[in-house]
């Protein structure tokens, strides 16, 4: 085992001059052989994929996120080949002027330089990370957690493949050693490394954020709620909160706490029961929530305390507030939101618009599911994750933000 991984960082520093002077058609190619090698290696990529899976217990909520099977595969290979069909968002002219003493200047995108990506049981944000990278002009330092080791291995396996047909150096993407005392190297790598992204738990999130001396850009974690106030189409609101916490519960988008103004409570909870109940939903209920829900005979529920809300359950579990209108709701979210996606169901459109201007989030909906925050959803292709701060990138973090900016001054011997 590797003493030191500074090696791999210099190489990584190095390499970033092999994809600046790579030509768009050539990145274009090497991504498209990416998508076709990854159905191609199918098989083995799956074998790898299930002695994860075999390690894991079937009670991680990360389960879900570690599983790969044909379809994910095959969706991740139509990622990298929709990547390969952006625009590069680098070289693009963002302003040109020439000032009073003849200078002239032109703003232009560059890469980032080097991106470190810290990550946990999520295979396929190896591929996009790579992928993004690859066609933003960045080299890539990947480094995922343990109970993925095999399959991010086989991942890489093929990327390199590719790489060595191309003749393209291997340092452009590179894993690194999932032993834990290499984190620190690569958060204090200043000299090789421009920007590190954490994409994981919230522990995860706030140990880079405490520990970096490399710029951060925070993504991932989630505490979504969903408001229904007394004005919503309760039938459509039940559709709504079901969708945001069941269809795939283990992502940053699934919803966590279901407001409900107290006026239609009863009725609604009586609607949206049903479908928390065929799902196996375990539910935590404030006094109001308990008594209607145990009226209907629910089978999966606990008085909710306070550490329930704030949580990012990423399961079958959400908790339940009532609450005396807008006003009280917008102080929950206020409190307990990680900022990520939150949601109003409500007919008023004056609360709407209180909702939607008012909340402090990257993503903020009216009638409409919080799992819709997502770059391949809002048309940006795939993405490093979601990123809750509010310094160049907000929202989902596509390959449009895998840049950053420069001055090109061109003079005749001006002085100063």
């Amino acid at each position: 085992m590797s003493e030191s991984i500074v090696e791999q960082l210099q190489a990584a520093a190095k390499a970033k001059q092999v994809l600046q002077q790579l030509a768009p058609d050539s990145k274009v190619a090497i991504l498209n052989a990416i998508a076709a090698a990854l159905v191609e290696q199918e098989s083995a990529i799956l074998q790898a994929n299930k002695s994860d899976l075999d390690r894991m217990s079937d009670e991680d909520p990360k389960k879900d996120r570690l599983l790969l099977n044909g379809d994910r595969l095959r969706g991740l290979a139509d990622s990298v080949k929709h990547i390969a069909q952006l625009a590069d968002p680098t070289d693009q002219l963002l302003l040109k002027k020439v000032l009073p003493n003849g200078l002239e200047i032109e703003k232009i995108t560059v890469p980032l330089g080097v991106v470190g990506v810290i990550y946990e049981s999520r295979p396929n944000v190896t591929i996009d990370v790579a992928a993004l990278c690859i066609q933003s002009g960045n080299v890539c330092l990947l480094r995922g957690g343990s109970d993925a080791q095999y399959t991010n291995e086989a991942l890489l396996k093929v990327i390199y493949g590719i790489l060595d047909e191309q003749g393209i150096t291997r340092d452009i993407v590179q894993l690194l050693p999932v032993d834990r005392k290499h984190v620190s190297e690569l958060l204090e790598a200043t000299s090789y490394v421009d920007i590190i992204i954490p994409r994981g738990s919230q522990s995860l999130i706030d140990f880079v954020r405490e520990n970096a001396k490399v710029p951060v850009i925070e993504t991932g974690a989630g505490v979504c709620h969903t408001y229904v106030d007394r004005t919503a189409d309760l039938d459509m609101a039940a559709k709504i909160v079901a969708n945001a916490k069941i269809s795939r519960p283990s992502v940053c988008n699934s919803l966590d706490t279901v407001l409900v103004d107290k006026d239609v409570a009863p009725e609604f909870l009586v609607k949206l029961a049903p479908y928390l109940e065929e799902a196996q939903v375990e539910v935590f209920a404030d006094p109001n929530a308990y008594e209607v829900l145990k009226g209907e005979n629910f089978s999966n529920l606990k008085a909710a305390e306070e550490a329930d809300f704030g949580r990012e359950f990423l399961d079958l579990k959400c908790s339940i507030k009532t609450v005396e209108g807008i006003d009280e709701a917008l102080e929950h979210i206020g409190t307990y939101s990680s900022k990520h996606s939150e949601c109003i169901v409500s007919s008023n459109e004056l609360y709407i618009e209180q909702f939607l201007n008012t909340v402090d989030a990257a993503a903020v909906y009216a009638n409409a599911s919080t799992r819709f925050t997502d770059g391949g959803e809002f048309g940006l292709g795939a993405e490093i994750g979601i990123s809750t701060q509010k310094l160049h990138a907000r929202g989902p973090f596509a390959l449009e933000k895998l840049v950053t900016e420069k001055w090109i001054v061109r003079g005749s011997g001006q002085i100063r």
